[in-house]
């Protein structure tokens, strides 16, 4: 089927979840153009795009706080898909500053342009602003649930949904908000807990696992986050929030297990370390409704087999990710972690 929109902004399309976005819009829809706008911070990386066609995706370096170059890329838009964020919860711990500015400022200056041109919009946030659940709950984040962001990231977040919906309410804008559980998947930078543990057993470090393991995180692959997001922007109802989930919820301690599994090393290999202050203990999606009016289904469904798989294309793509790592060390080494 046609893509509706001829010509789509992808904020922070060269991160992790957006530039895995703008490689699904290219190869699933044939007719959409896709403009790029990315600041290039140290978690955009130009190479998560190489291979795009160069007539289909255009890139532009740029800051979304700048509201003139805002406004003269949505003048030639007709969608736009926010992505941009500072968005670890460690680094908000440590200076928050940035999350305000790129997360608040940044989602209102967008919202300005697609209130001027008529672009519709969707926003990308995270389960995360409805703070966490007990170990021991029966219950899953819904839509309904009232939010309880309990870091300077997750609250810099919330901040931004509420913008969205007020200015759904008062100037029509056609947004729609989707929240979504902790992504995997290729290009997602070393400093978060996956492809850390990874690229440490690579590298001949051990592994750290923050204070006693057993927080839980609903994991989904960025593919299946991807045609999420395509199917909210495309069928959703205008002024409504979508949860995206997979129902993948499993330990930290499991996780690193599975990893230590699947790259031939012993269970207990690995350091404990330092918790993150005000760790949050569970995250898990109910996406019942996003599957129900959008017939919206997963792919990747085995964890394991998910893991295998982000465990190849960091093992295939070190260049990638090596200049980093000494720096995303030494900085969690500082923390204590």
């Amino acid at each position: 089927m046609a893509s509706p929109f001829n010509h789509i902004i992808v904020t922070g399309g060269a991160g992790f979840i957006g530039s895995n976005f703008v490689h699904w819009v290219l190869d699933n829809q044939p007719d959409a153009h896709v403009t790029v706008l990315d600041a290039l911070t140290y978690a955009g990386n130009r190479e998560n795009l190489a291979g795009c066609d160069p007539e289909r995706m255009t890139f532009v370096h740029g800051d979304i706080c700048d509201a003139d170059l805002v406004d003269r890329l949505f003048a030639e838009a007709d969608a736009c898909v926010h992505f941009a964020a500072e968005s670890h919860n460690d680094n908000s711990i440590a200076d928050p500053t940035p999350f305000l500015r790129t997360n608040v400022e940044g989602t209102f200056t967008l919202l300005q342009a697609a209130r001027n041109h008529g672009v519709r919009f969707h926003h990308i946030s995270t389960d995360e602003v409805y703070g966490d659940l007990a170990l021991d709950d029966p219950n899953r984040f819904t839509e309904e649930t009232p939010y309880h962001p309990s870091s300077p990231y997750s609250s810099t977040k919330a901040s931004s949904d509420m913008l969205v919906r007020a200015w759904h309410r008062t100037y029509g804008v056609k947004a729609t908000i989707s929240n979504c559980s902790n992504n995997y998947g290729p290009y997602q930078h070393i400093e978060k807990f996956i492809p850390r543990q990874i690229t440490n057993i690579l590298c001949g470090i051990r592994p750290k696992l923050y204070g006693d393991g057993k927080n839980v995180r609903d994991w989904i692959h960025t593919e299946d986050h991807s045609s999420a997001v395509w199917a909210i922007l495309t069928q959703g109802r205008i002024g409504e929030t979508y949860l995206i989930g997979a129902d993948g919820e499993r330990s930290n301690i499991d996780v690193l297990r599975a990893i230590l599994a699947a790259m031939g090393k012993d269970a207990d290999d690995f350091d404990w370390v330092r918790d993150r202050p005000g760790h949050d203990r569970r995250y898990a999606i109910d996406s019942a409704k996003l599957r129900r009016e959008l017939g919206w289904a997963p792919k990747h469904t085995n964890f394991d087999e998910g893991l295998v798989s982000a465990i190849k294309w960091y093992t295939d793509n070190p260049g990638w990710w090596q200049g980093a790592k000494e720096a995303t060390e030494a900085k969690y080494r500082a923390q204590g972690q």
